[in-house]
């Protein structure tokens, strides 16, 4: 895989072109931004910044989206420009998260584990009210409200062919999730939520249901699935073909 090429291929659909239905998508000379309903949080999906401009368009940024009270991040990934933004993000009034490596699996280049018939009690989640099984697994590893699940998924859920949930199920119980975007006419779809609730890892449930999310991709004729890894994930993934392209943070706005 040509990492220089799949990057440019990535910028220019996934933090450029992206639609998010729902959102108010704002394309300015500087940033690409999304500003979702109240209270969603909003996003710095992308910028194209040198060190002459970008402390200008961080104003710029602060002034349109703090009145709006709601939480908003500029997500950096490290090849962006300058490259100490954020440093000056920080310097700003952003607070930086945790990074996770964007990988990316060829699914040309998929491995035959990831081919095999699933033999694990993985199903579809097609409904709304099913989602509180996604969610009971998503508050059990990550701690917190994961409430918002069943808003925004249960919406998507309604939108022909835009997302695909799955959850693993061990004696009745949903020990395992995931859920895959699926972004039009373009060369990628986007793996999230990718989590096994503790007392049941190392049993293969979270390659099963990645292995069912990668064989669904490969029938709707996807060429690249990208992942935003943890460092939990980040070995998994990597073991079942995924490559690193880049690393990127949120840096989440707290005021000053």
């Amino acid at each position: 895989m040509d990492t220089q090429e799949v990057l440019a291929l990535y910028d220019k659909e996934q933090r450029i072109e992206i639609e998010h239905p729902g959102t108010r998508k704002d394309v300015l000379p500087h940033v690409v931004r999304f500003v979702r309903p109240a209270p969603g949080a909003n996003l710095i999906a992308y910028s194209r910044l040198n060190e002459s401009n970008a402390d200008a368009v961080i104003e710029e940024q602060i002034a349109a989206l703090a009145p709006l009270n709601q939480p908003f991040s500029w997500k950096v990934h490290d090849y962006d420009t300058p490259p100490d933004l954020g440093e000056r993000l920080v310097a700003h009034g952003f607070e930086r998260q945790e990074p996770d490596a964007i990988m990316v699996l060829d699914l040309r280049e998929a491995p035959a584990a990831l081919l095999e018939p699933v033999t694990a009690d993985v199903r579809p989640i097609r409904q709304r009210g099913q989602l509180a099984d996604v969610i009971k697994v998503e508050e059990q590893v990550w701690g917190g409200s994961f409430a918002w699940i069943k808003q925004r998924l249960g919406d998507h859920l309604e939108i022909p062919g835009y997302l695909s949930v799955y959850v693993a199920y061990v004696e009745g119980q949903p020990v395992c999730s995931g859920w895959t975007y699926f972004y039009g006419n373009g060369h990628f779809a986007g793996l999230w939520g990718g989590s096994t609730v503790a007392t049941y890892r190392k049993r293969g449930l979270y390659t099963a249901v990645l292995a069912v999310r990668v064989q669904e991709a490969m029938q709707r004729g996807t060429r690249y699935l990208t992942i935003d890894a943890s460092a939990m994930s980040r070995p998994i993934v990597a073991r079942h073909g995924f490559q690193l392209v880049a690393q990127a943070c949120d840096y989440d706005w707290k005021g000053r």
